[in-house]
């Protein structure tokens, strides 16, 4: 089964490379020396993804490490709309709604595709920097001295593109809440932890006016667990490793992710919880949600789907899970699965959306 998963993983994206790239030979009205050039160089960034995935760049000078990290993930989404672009001419052109001169040597298509590409993923990228601010009520009948105002958030992805002048401005956001407590449902750091380690993050996880509390994510363990939980420590933040802890009226359980294939399960956690107290479960993956509901949790914060961060990909995530954004709701268990306040990859968000939560719990 891994091994199909891995052909799939590395076989598509070369077929459709080898799809664009015949697009682009006919299409492009430029003698075959430019034509060359420009498939080698678009080759070129979709192979420096494996760089990224074999953490080749920890050994380049930081800025050649960002470069390669930005341009060849970034590829990966800028690719797969020139492939689903392609595929609507070709059709258009099987139905003999468009002529077949539209994709052979034309500036005309050519100009068209660059002027539509570059509209796409700017409005992706200023749609990606701004932040969502959803607001959640919930109530509860077990006994509250007085509203709890919580701020959560997932998938930070800090590290090569996601650095320390866009966590200090996250920073100054959560600030400016006034919140009793900060929820991270995991994914804090992206593939590495060098960047964090080099530009100091942990320092800005510090300036935070509420204590923190999260949960690992699977990032945690693609950038090595042990140093994950050594950055946890440094920048202050209480690691929830299928534990608890009393905050306030909140009985909070974080659980190791399900990377970890011998976590407790949920139903042994739950025996040294605080079931009196408004429960709250930070569960990075939201799989088997019937689990919170079978324990009474009151609300469960996940993440990790980003909810495809692009459009078509947003569909495919409602098809694997029950619930790939936003509130849900099973008996009396309420949960919220987090789009990420940051991102994996390309900084774009199309159809999708970057945010925090805003959580205020009362008596009802």
């Amino acid at each position: 089964m891994k091994a199909m998963w891995m052909l799939l993983f590395m076989g598509l994206p070369l077929l459709a490379i080898g799809y664009i790239g015949w697009h682009l030979w006919c299409l492009l009205p430029l003698s075959a020396i430019w034509k060359t050039v420009v498939i080698i160089v678009m080759a070129g960034c979709f192979l420096l993804t494996f760089a990224n995935f074999s953490r080749s760049t920890d050994g380049m000078p930081m800025p050649v490490a960002i470069t390669c990290y930005e341009v060849a993930n970034s590829s990966l989404i800028i690719l797969l709309y020139l492939f689903m672009l392609f595929l609507v001419l070709d059709l258009g052109r099987l139905v003999r709604l468009l002529p077949r001169t539209i994709l052979y040597n034309n500036w005309g298509t050519t100009i068209g595709i660059v002027v539509l590409m570059t509209v796409i993923f700017t409005y992706g990228y200023f749609h990606y920097k701004h932040k969502y601010r959803e607001d959640i009520r919930l109530t509860t009948e077990k006994s509250m001295a007085k509203p709890i105002k919580l701020v959560m958030m997932s998938d930070l992805h800090l590290g090569y593109h996601n650095r320390r002048e866009e966590l200090r401005r996250w920073v100054d956001m959560m600030n400016e809440e006034h919140a009793d407590a900060i929820l991270i449902a995991g994914d804090i750091i992206d593939m590495s932890i060098r960047p964090l380690k080099e530009e100091k993050m942990y320092e800005e996880f510090k300036r935070l006016n509420a204590p923190v509390y999260a949960c690992l994510g699977n990032h945690e363990y693609y950038s090595g667990e042990p140093d994950a939980q050594k950055f946890y420590e440094q920048a202050g933040i209480h690691l929830l490793r299928d534990s608890c802890a009393v905050v306030g009226d909140l009985c909070v359980i974080g659980r190791d992710d399900r990377t970890n294939q011998h976590r407790k399960t949920l139903a042994d956690i739950m025996k040294q919880a605080d079931r009196s107290k408004f429960t709250i479960l930070l569960d990075h993956q939201p799989y088997h949600l019937e689990q919170a509901e079978r324990q009474k949790i009151d609300f469960q914060f996940s993440g990790h789907t980003h909810h495809g961060q692009v459009w078509p990909i947003s569909w495919i995530t409602e098809n694997i899970y029950e619930c790939a954004f936003g509130a849900h709701q099973r008996s009396g268990t309420r949960y919220y699965v987090s789009s990420g306040i940051g991102i994996w990859g390309g900084k774009f968000r199309i159809g999708t959306r970057s945010e925090y939560i805003v959580a205020t719990i009362s008596h009802q």
